[in-house]
């Protein structure tokens, strides 16, 4: 096996079993994972138009979001409101059921934070970051996860 297709397969089981672990976590709440990512977006970073979210979230590069977020607004989880800056866009923010239900989706990233961690020495893992970073940042995911991180608010 090259080395290139390695570690394809590698972020890819990385990914799966992450997603796996998360989505059992999450199960509990009535959200999927890829839910959960917009309203952790949501809280770090809106209010956004549905255009600036999409080009935050890793979960659905390339594409709209708007089929995630018509199931949290149904939910009562986000709600859709005129930009005050532009009214010709909505504006997405979290509800208040949103905004609890982020606290318990902290907690079960948390745990899932803490087990990753705990499979790697902290010397390395901040190597592995930053190898991940290169390769990732080549990519429109990559490049939505650099925005955010650039960006986050402090909570």
């Amino acid at each position: 096996m090259k080395q290139a297709e390695e570690l394809r397969y590698l972020v890819l089981a990385i990914q799966r079993e992450g997603n796996r672990l998360l989505a059992a976590d999450l199960r509990p709440l009535g959200i999927t994972p890829s839910q959960a990512e917009v309203l952790r977006v949501l809280r770090d970073h809106g209010p956004l138009t549905l255009s600036a979210l999409g080009g935050l979230l890793v979960c659905e590069t390339g594409s709209s979001p708007s089929r995630l977020v018509d199931r949290l607004v149904a939910q009562g989880l986000v709600r859709r409101e005129i930009d005050e800056h532009d009214r010709r866009y909505l504006a997405l923010s979290l509800t208040p059921r949103g905004r609890q239900l982020c606290r318990r989706i902290v907690t079960a990233e948390d745990r899932l934070h803490r087990h990753l961690s705990a499979l790697v020495a902290d010397q390395h893992l901040d190597e592995t970051i930053s190898t991940l970073r290169a390769v990732a940042e080549a990519f429109p995911a990559g490049e939505a996860l650099a925005r955010r991180r650039d960006t986050v608010k402090e909570k």
